[in-house]
């Protein structure tokens, strides 16, 4: 059965007021910043709220399960704005097409009331391959409003404060482009990752602010981090036990503790740390420049293959410095000397100014001293009036060329 003219205008009319009405509710929701597109997936559908006051844990909870669950590409969005969040876990794995991406546009802000946290993480990203996290924007721990709880600088048994942003075996990622102000304690950790790109990131803290580490690397292998700024109150980046093939190019440190490995040797039967690249990098007005740490009395393990190259020093207290006795608490029981083997260590081409008389201090374990550690080219000179920098060495076999400042101790 055909339709008349009059059934053909009516069917006409009502198609035209269907579009009209659904052109009316895409505008409004993109005048919202809620439009989507397939695959994409704004934390506001799900019903965040960018107040700076409501929190949007489970909005933002839900949206990840939903861009997650996606089959094609797909897009997780926190738009412009400031949302408060509380502890959420963005779980993987998920069958979305690689990349899983993370565009943050807004401001995160973590909240203050510490009873809300069950665990010591703010965000956590975990088992997802292809990650990619970027948007230009910001993730704000709150951190004034827990550091006075924090007893760890003090005592060895303590509370850990909840770290920023986590990211636990995540594989073929990408952390780009975002910014971590004030986090409670560290910025960024990667545990358990592999062939991972950190690049143009932005951290800060103050400089007294404790523990909060820049970005810490643990048991992860082939990571990059690169382009970056990062200030703290405690070391810009630190690598971790299972740490390996770590590549460090065009950061700027400072304020903080300078670029570390180690701790090393707190815990028994710990994983070594092998093959890390550190150049082109500028260290301000840190504690420390260059550093490797181990504790007195550990079990064995080791540190070896590491490069480090054109890195310029500005008023950096420690610019080179080994130090297996560490201890940074008043005072720690002497357990023996430590037993994590340390060598193939170069220094290249370092240079700028030192803070402190000692610019290279170099202190190895005397049961296993630091083997092949070589100076090539240092010049690094001391910012007291009328005095020359000076080297020390303890339990150290290597070589020296090139210039030297100050005097080489090897």
């Amino acid at each position: 059965m055909g339709f008349s003219k009059n059934n053909s205008k009516a069917w006409a009319l009502l198609c035209y007021v269907v579009f009209i009405a659904i052109a009316y509710v895409a505008a409004v929701e993109a005048a919202n910043g809620n439009s989507s597109s397939a695959g994409e997936f704004n934390v506001m559908q799900f019903g965040a709220i960018a107040d700076g006051t409501t929190d949007n844990s489970e909005a933002f909870g839900a949206a990840w399960k939903a861009a997650c669950e996606w089959k094609g590409p797909s897009r997780l969005l926190i738009p412009e704005g400031t949302f408060l969040v509380g502890p959420v876990l963005f779980k993987g794995p998920c069958p979305s097409a690689s990349p899983m991406v993370v565009q943050v546009k807004g401001k995160v802000k973590a909240l203050t009331d510490m009873s809300k946290y069950p665990s010591d993480e703010w965000i956590v990203f975990q088992y997802v391959d292809g990650l990619v996290v970027t948007g230009g924007g910001t993730f704000d721990g709150q951190g004034a409003s827990a550091w006075r709880l924090n007893q760890c600088p003090k005592k060895a048994h303590c509370k850990l404060l909840p770290t920023s942003l986590k990211f636990n075996f995540i594989t073929n990622g990408e952390i780009r482009g975002i910014h971590s102000v004030d986090s409670k304690l560290f910025h960024m950790l990667l545990f358990g990752c592999k062939n991972l790109n950190v690049q143009s990131i932005k951290i800060s803290a103050p400089a007294d602010s404790p523990n909060t580490d820049g970005i810490h690397v643990g048991s992860s292998s082939n990571i990059t981090i690169s382009r970056s700024h990062i200030g703290t109150g405690d070391d810009c980046i630190s690598l971790g036990p299972g740490s390996t093939q770590v590549t460090v190019k065009n950061v700027f440190c400072g304020p903080g503790h300078g670029i570390s490995v180690g701790s090393l040797g707190k815990f028994s039967k710990e994983e070594g740390v092998q093959g890390l690249h550190v150049e082109n990098c500028t260290i301000s007005d840190t504690t420390n420049g260059l550093r490797i740490k181990t504790w007195a009395g550990s079990d064995s393990s080791s540190a070896s293959n590491f490069t480090y190259e054109d890195i310029v020093m500005n008023n950096v207290a420690n610019p080179i410095i080994i130090d297996q006795q560490y201890c940074p608490y008043s005072s720690c029981p002497q357990k023996g000397p430590s037993r994590v083997k340390i060598n193939d260590i170069s220094f290249k081409n370092i240079r700028g100014t030192s803070a402190s008389k000692i610019a290279v201090n170099l202190l190895c374990s005397e049961a296993f001293p630091c083997q092949n550690v070589q100076l090539d080219d240092i010049k690094l000179e001391y910012n007291g009036q009328g005095e020359a920098s000076t080297a020390s060495c303890t339990n150290v076999k290597g070589v020296s060329t090139g210039i030297q400042i100050p005097p080489t101790c090897i």
